[in-house]
């Protein structure tokens, strides 16, 4: 393994969106992340291909039953062995389990355990199921998406469970580990959605304070839509480009590219009771050309400009493809590990793999002797696929 991460080693209690999110950067930033999956989810035999879910690459699985007596034992044996341990069920369970912070700390001092939630470990909502699209609109996200006049436009679940989640939690143990590198002991990081979501708004704040961020004007404020100068725009093609023109010189950029400059309409930029109409002059500006016309006008210009890309496409892009933003693993295309190091670049390690299938060699590498691994696998605690 590479990485600045290498040396470190995390156990991951397998789950779904933020938390796999999170054990996927840390193993692409050179960790060794241990996936404990159930021992219900192994699958004999088993699957001759790479488990599909990009956000279980680089690491290796081991299949254990936490509801058994043997299974927590297993696991505990693995925490003695480990730096951090982050887990993503609802406030509780790890505790009912055994195997809560208070039980693993008293193990190893030195762990740091990541708790990823929606609401957070307290709270009034704590308890109760929720989705991203709950997160995000507790958080003060939700209501500033859309165009005005219309409902708000949930962001897929990118601003919950992935930035404001699984990244936050990441970061959340990275901090955890510097800090029991130079205190000796560990802690407990609670990672909520909800908080996570709210952190991101923070330069809304900023802007709403200084009154250059209406929240009652959804869709109509600079950044949110309500701008001629910062949107998309639909080109001849159907397919769509994106300008963002703030800055002054950029902003006589793109008046200069659509023919725009000597048109004294568009002269008062900042001039918020202007931005429908002249949206509507520039759409009909961008549906006069394909996109890939805009391109040849626009690419590499000053105005702020890039080609509303699908996935398919920006994995193709000359950008993406000279910077290598965009990786194959076993005829599996997906992003490439993020962010870059001169020193310690991140690699993946290995495809994903299938619950269980490390579960013996990964026992044996991290210290248990091999008649209690044994005895786990005649119990049924740990499962080999």
């Amino acid at each position: 393994m590479s990485g600045p991460l290498n040396g470190y080693r995390i156990i991951e209690i397998a789950g779904i969106g933020p938390g796999p999110f999170a054990a996927m950067m840390l193993s692409d930033l050179g960790a060794e992340v241990v996936r404990v999956n159930r021992a219900n989810e192994v699958r004999l035999p088993r699957p001759d291909r790479p488990n599909p879910d990009v956000t279980a690459r680089g690491r290796r699985s081991v299949a254990v039953d936490l509801k058994s007596a043997g299974g927590v034992e297993a696991l505990l044996a693995l925490v003695d062995g480990a730096d951090a341990l982050i887990e993503g069920f609802r406030p509780g369970v790890m505790e009912r389990l055994g195997v809560g912070p208070d039980v693993c700390l008293a193990r190893n001092p030195r762990l740091v355990f990541g708790r990823m939630t929606g609401w957070g470990q307290d709270g009034p909502y704590a308890r109760a199921a929720g989705h991203d699209i709950n997160y995000i609109s507790l958080g003060g996200a939700l209501a500033h998406f859309g165009r005005r006049g219309e409902a708000p436009v949930p962001p897929m679940n990118m601003v919950g469970d992935f930035g404001g989640g699984g990244m936050l939690l990441a970061l959340g143990v990275v901090a955890g580990l510097l800090d029991a590198a130079k205190r000796g002991e560990g802690q407990v990081v609670d990672a909520a959605m909800v908080d996570g979501t709210a952190l991101l708004m923070t330069m809304f704040w900023t802007l709403r304070e200084v009154g250059m961020f209406d929240e009652n004007r959804r869709g109509e404020n600079m950044l949110d839509t309500g701008a001629h100068f910062y949107d998309v725009y639909r080109c001849a093609d159907g397919d769509y480009v994106s300008i963002g023109s703030i800055e002054p010189q950029f902003y006589a950029e793109l008046l200069s590219r659509t023919g725009l400059a000597d048109d004294e309409e568009f002269a008062a930029q900042m001039d918020a009771e202007r931005w429908p109409a002249l949206k509507e002059r520039l759409s009909e500006v961008f549906a006069s050309k394909t996109r890939e016309e805009w391109c040849d006008l626009m690419e590499g210009s000053d105005v702020c400009f890039a080609p509303v890309l699908k996935m398919t496409e920006a994995a193709v892009h000359p950008h993406n493809v000279a910077r290598k933003t965009f990786i194959e693993i076993d005829g599996v295309t997906q992003p490439a590990p993020a962010p870059r190091f001169s020193a310690t670049p991140p690699t993946v390690s290995r495809p994903p793999s299938h619950a269980g299938e490390h579960t013996s060699e990964v026992f044996s590498e991290w210290g248990v002797a091999q008649e209690q691994l044994e005895a786990w696998k005649t119990d049924g605690a740990v499962v080999d696929a």
